[in-house]
């Protein structure tokens, strides 16, 4: 990687530097343990670094084959596999969940909560795949207390450590959903049920799944919902932003998301959050999205398919995006991925129609197919409220000379 001068590439050396010059200030400060980041252009590797620590107690530096949890960056990768299936003829869009997961079939809706307790209705219209994969399908995570339902999903099956897949995702069915399939925006398991969909679809364990499609023919060696014991000494210790002194310390496990074990298997891999990845891995798989689903000889998804699932799906009354009371101006969603869709309303600098997608632990990527430019930021921080993503955003573009 980066055997090739950034200005060959239209980028500047001297200004991708101010990268790691503003990102070290931050690990001077003690807010972040430790960052990675790649940008890309053309295909081609354009800055790959490191700062700080991937073990900030042990002294431990960030590698470029640092292994990090990824969380939700897991949710592209689950929908290219589901729309890989679409691509397959095993199922249209608009078709309803329950033709293929009948549970969903019988799930009811909250009307109204009063002092009789909750009013659950039928669907109106019934949640269909297309919802899933956009967010809109009614379904929730727990994360927030505006609604009876999000206690539910808190005591719920989902939260379990012994139930596999199936079992939580059948599970899940029983619970109400927040709103009529459709009618809202709300950020959920849904791509969990995408990756069920997937095992039930293709009639083979979710995790092999990925790895014989996507991993393998990427080459992605080190993504996987397991860290192997001779991989342990790579793998990122996971920090907690803490918003008082803005400072960092270890996580220790949370309600919306609770401590898990790495080094031993997954008893239900989640589409929607459990993969652990490096940075050159998910390169791997950015670099397939930028070239309109190819990769050197892997064909992983259809051009016109990929061009369908990153162009905004979100009807314009339920715009903007928000999760909780964190508003997302400027973006749409399509199948599995945000869009920009106003760059000047996110407030950082922006290409119309980039797409990408953050985790939980401060992680992020983006492809701008305008720029053809990608970038990738990993850190492994909770509850962060720094702006280091949006500063990698900014100084990714202001190094673009060509």
């Amino acid at each position: 990687m980066q055997d090739i001068a950034p200005e060959a590439l239209g980028m500047s050396s001297e200004r991708l530097n101010n990268i790691n010059l503003k990102l070290q200030e931050y690990i001077d400060q003690k807010q972040v343990a430790g960052f990675v980041t790649l940008v890309a252009r053309d295909s081609e590797v354009a800055h790959l670094e490191t700062c700080g620590y991937r073990d900030a107690e042990a002294q431990l530096p960030m590698e470029r084959d640092t292994i990090f949890r990824i969380y939700s960056m897991t949710k592209p990768i689950t929908s290219i596999a589901l729309m890989m299936l679409y691509e397959r003829g095993k199922f249209q869009l608009v078709e309803p969940v329950s033709r293929y997961i009948p549970a969903y079939g019988k799930t009811k809706v909250l009307s109204e909560y009063g002092y009789m307790g909750p009013k659950l209705v039928p669907q109106n219209p019934p949640m269909t795949i297309q919802h899933l994969l956009t967010h809109t399908a009614g379904l929730s995570y727990g994360f927030h207390y505006d609604t009876p339902i999000d206690d539910m999903y808190r005591r719920s099956i989902f939260r379990s450590e012994t139930a596999s897949l199936e079992e939580k995702i059948i599970g899940m069915a029983e619970l109400p959903l927040r709103f009529q399939p459709g009618s809202a925006w709300y950020y959920s398991i849904a791509t969990d049920v995408c990756g069920y969909l997937v095992q039930a679809l293709a009639d083979m364990p979710f995790e092999d799944y990925l790895e014989e499609y996507i991993f393998r023919p990427l080459g992605m060696v080190d993504t996987a919902f397991q860290v192997p014991a001779d991989k342990l000494d790579r793998f990122a210790k996971l920090y907690q932003h803490n918003i008082q002194d803005r400072s960092f310390h270890p996580y220790e496990g949370a309600p919306h998301i609770p401590w898990r074990d790495y080094s031993q298997p997954a008893s239900a891999p989640s589409g929607g959050g459990g993969l652990v990845s490096t940075i050159t891995d998910y390169w791997q798989f950015a670099n397939m999205l930028l070239n309109d689903g190819e990769l050197g000889d892997a064909r992983i998804i259809g051009r016109k398919t990929l061009e369908f699932m990153t162009i905004n799906h979100i009807k314009p009354d339920l715009l903007p995006l928000a999760i909780g009371l964190n508003v997302i101006p400027g973006r749409g969603f399509g199948l599995g991925f945000d869009v920009v869709i106003d760059p000047a309303q996110t407030g950082v600098t922006n290409s119309l129609g980039n797409y990408g997608w953050s985790g939980a632990a401060a992680t992020n990527f983006w492809v701008d197919p305008q720029e053809q430019l990608v970038g990738i930021i990993m850190t492994q921080l909770m509850d962060n409220m720094l702006p280091f993503q949006q500063d990698f955003r900014a100084l990714t573009y202001q190094a673009l000379i060509d």
